[in-house]
């Protein structure tokens, strides 16, 4: 792994000559040699080991994706067959004598067991999470002690990138669960040696419990989920309470939609806080490691800076699976250089970005890695819902989530598809459901809704209906579901 403090200054040739070398050992070394599934994924499209030289090469390869992951009738735990999987003789046919003989020396001077020990801390699981969904069985993701410390690194390297000092105090309001999110954080907090509190989030201790954590730690650092966090700095408004301390909120999980940013940074002026920086980050089940923006004075949208070491991203059109040009949009694609235990490859991530990679020097923070687009639409955010039509029209209901969340009036919101009078061969029809701001006039807000929506997603919706905030709280679950309720598909299932 390369130190990260030269990775992030390296010419973007740099980093392409060592991406090559990375790929070609790994796809020599690790993934042919100890993958079931890709070792039979490229032998079933005459893709051999010596094929792959450059990064530009992954081209030639076959695209994976989730449903690969999901199990059959055939296979109930087809999730097995993307964990790395090294035997005595795949190492002896696989690995060169310089990555050998470190082994034998050890047979010889401490025995075998020392040796099987040394495999095992590299490549045996021994930690789980689960990716997240409620349309498909969650599949588990394995880490190895490899795994583990990878996890560690990619913790030091977000703080680094948001500037966060090891000082700071963070409260982490992530729910307990097995889930990237709240794992990251935590592994974070034990490489820097920050101190860290982590609460559960509404499901353990409640919001009320969760805002005397935080001032009782006098928190640095909030850190959860966007929706839960705007929650929990708007009740702490309406107590009138100090949260002067928090200096940072850091987002994760979930999209952060444009406004979002300014709203945090209204409410914790309210509270006493100054010079509030926010961020967005970004990561998936499948990566196991996660990517920050970098600070500025305006909490702009600055793009989530890459580890070029640990994995290559590419675009691809999501309809053809081609590369699209830099700079364009399109699917992520994600592919490792340094995983063990549980390996995706060449792996469509299911999120769009608009906008696609950058490769310029951020203009931020003068970081030479990639970066990712912020505007970027989670799979997780749409793994119920997609891409629907709705009255005859597709859309992509991520758009609606940052159009409401985005609107000062609105504190919380739902959408709900039905069909008109409940009638399945009736016509699709849309309700939006709002809680305002105190203040706001309900007639406005509907009329700046359906003309936002028409102009926008060019859909207009049936209903504009307004809640208490209490009651829409209820409604999507703010503290009682692992994510909240924001789409409702209440149409007849065909």
């Amino acid at each position: 792994m390369s130190s990260w403090q030269r990775l992030q200054r390296m010419t973007r040739e740099e980093q392409r000559d060592m991406q090559d070398h990375l790929l070609q050992r790994y796809v020599r070394e690790q993934l042919i040699p100890f993958s079931p599934f890709y070792r039979e994924l490229f032998k079933a499209h005459g893709v051999r080991p010596e094929h792959i030289k450059t990064v530009a090469d992954l081209r030639r390869l076959p695209l994976s994706q989730k449903r690969d992951l999901l199990p059959t009738a055939e296979t109930p735990q087809r999730f097995k067959q993307f964990v790395l999987q090294p035997d005595a003789a795949a190492i002896r046919a696989a690995w060169p004598l310089q990555k050998k003989l470190p082994l034998l020396w050890q047979k010889w001077t401490q025995g075998a067991e020392a040796v099987r020990a040394r495999i095992r801390a590299e490549y045996a699981p021994c930690f789980m999470t689960f990716t997240t969904g409620r349309s498909a069985e969650p599949v588990p993701f394995f880490y190895s002690p490899h795994d583990i410390q990878n996890l560690h690194e990619t913790g030091r390297r977000l703080v680094d990138v948001m500037g966060l000092e090891t000082e700071y105090r963070i409260a982490n309001v992530f729910p307990y669960a097995p889930h990237l999110a709240f794992w990251q954080v935590f592994f974070a907090g034990q490489a820097t040696g920050m101190m860290a509190l982590s609460t559960g989030g509404g499901k353990v201790m409640g919001s009320s419990g969760d805002l005397r954590a935080i001032t009782r730690l006098k928190a640095d650092v909030l850190i959860g989920v966007p929706g839960y966090v705007y929650h929990l700095l708007r009740r702490a408004a309406a107590e009138h309470m100090d949260l002067s301390s928090i200096r940072c909120v850091v987002l994760g999980a979930e999209r952060v939609p444009p406004g979002m940013k300014t709203k945090i940074v209204a409410l914790l002026q309210e509270l006493g806080a100054k010079d509030v920086r926010v961020f967005g980050t970004y990561g998936f089940t499948e990566a196991r490691m996660a990517f920050a923006e970098c600070p500025t004075p305006g909490n702009d949208y600055t793009g989530y800076h890459l580890y070029p070491d640990l994995a290559i991203f590419e675009v691809v059109d999501p309809r053809t699976g081609e590369v699209v040009p830099e700079g364009h949009d399109g699917e992520l694609v994600f592919t490792p250089l340094n995983a063990r235990a549980s390996t995706v490859f060449r792996y469509r991530t299911g999120d769009l970005v608009r906008g696609g990679l950058r490769h310029e020097p951020c203009p931020h923070c003068g970081r030479t890695v990639p970066r990712i687009s912020s505007d970027l639409t989670r799979e997780s955010s749409l793994k119920d819902l997609q891409l629907l039509k709705v009255k005859g029209t597709l859309v992509n209901l991520e758009d609606c989530a940052v159009l409401l969340g985005g609107m000062p009036e609105v504190e919380e919101w739902q959408i709900e598809l039905r069909k008109k009078d409940d009638d399945p061969l009736e016509v699709d029809e849309m309700t939006v459901h709002l809680a305002l701001r105190e203040g706001c006039a309900p007639e406005a807000t509907a009329a700046r809704v359906r003309e936002t929506f028409h102009t926008r997603l060019e859909l207009t919706p049936n209903h504009v209906e307004f809640l208490g905030l209490e009651s829409m709280l209820r409604r999507i679950g703010m503290e009682t579901e692992m994510k909240e309720r924001r789409f409702v598909d209440a149409r007849p299932k065909s």
